[in-house]
């Protein structure tokens, strides 16, 4: 998965648990209060991912282009 669909997807989980914490918070259902929270959680995880594949693929991009003009 490229690094664009992983901050997407971890942008849709996170907001997806938001909801979904306070739809529990306002019900009172721990359970969905908590899943939501998990939810949110790995998306933040995934869109963290994302910018670790982004800028781990702009250091090879830099570090090949400077190779190439030592050529």
């Amino acid at each position: 998965m490229g690094s664009t669909a992983d901050k997407i997807r971890g942008a849709a989980n996170e907001a997806l648990g938001k909801v979904k914490k306070k739809l529990g918070m306002a019900t009172g259902d721990e359970q969905l209060e908590g899943e939501g929270a998990i939810q949110e959680v790995k998306g933040k995880g995934q869109k963290t991912v994302g910018d670790a594949k982004e800028a781990t693929k702009d250091a090879i991009d830099r570090a090949a282009a400077a190779a190439n003009k030592k050529l």
